[in-house]
């Protein structure tokens, strides 16, 4: 596995003018692997857009290893990293503490009479969408964290929604949707390393083509 980041150009918008919907974005990572392109296999790589100091970057986890040149089609020349994703996974301890991100898309399906499909629909408040991991993460391999505060004593959860935004994805010609997207940063301990481990490799959630789903950790500071 291979994690490889990139910062985007986004200072020069003649080059990055093309970037105005989460299509783009897939086909850019998508460019960017142009042996799975030539031979008409393409591979599911997980993604996600990520803000830092004011600069924005293009994070991609894949089996195959891309290439600078693809990462650096919408790049700023020479930023372009990539670096084995395996010594982080054969490192992962079970009870292991970790900082993680993952930015995701968090929704709920609505039971609707006389049909055999729900509805998916997102989730709309900061409340739902913390609950909507809440839920999830024994399922995934991991805990979230509680902490005490040091003044009123009180408990609260060591993780928190660091952005929420509505994002534009063109299904098919002329139409477009909008899909939820949300980030969240903290504290988890592993509680099984093979499910953790599948769930780095997997991505969380759906949407998982459009920047949605990708997790990542750190040992905590």
């Amino acid at each position: 596995m291979y994690l490889s980041r990139v910062e985007i150009d986004s200072q020069n918008r003649a080059k990055t003018k093309d970037l105005t919907h989460l299509g783009a974005y897939h086909n850019w990572v998508e460019q960017s692997f142009p042996e799975e392109v030539s031979a008409g296999q393409r591979q599911r790589h997980l993604w996600r857009i990520d803000q830092l100091a004011g600069k924005r970057y293009l994070l991609v986890l894949s089996a195959e290893r891309p290439t600078i040149d693809g990462l650096e089609v919408y790049g700023v020349p020479g930023t372009a990293i990539v670096k084995s994703y395996d010594q982080l996974l054969n490192r992962l301890q079970q009870g292991q503490v970790l900082q993680f991100r993952l930015t995701a898309n968090p929704v709920h399906t609505i039971t609707v009479p006389g049909k055999r499909q729900g509805r998916v629909v997102p989730h709309i408040t900061v409340e739902q969408q913390r609950q909507w991991l809440i839920d999830r993460a024994e399922k995934l391999g991991f805990q979230l964290i509680k902490q005490t505060g040091l003044v009123d004593d009180q408990t609260t959860w060591a993780f928190d929604i660091v952005g929420r935004e509505w994002v534009m994805l063109h299904r098919k010609a002329n139409r477009g949707v909008r899909l939820s997207r949300v980030t969240f940063e903290g504290l988890l301990r592993i509680n099984d390393v093979s499910i953790f481990k599948q769930t780095l490799v997997k991505g969380v959630g759906r949407e998982k083509a459009f920047g949605m789903g990708l997790l990542t950790v750190i040992p905590e500071a």
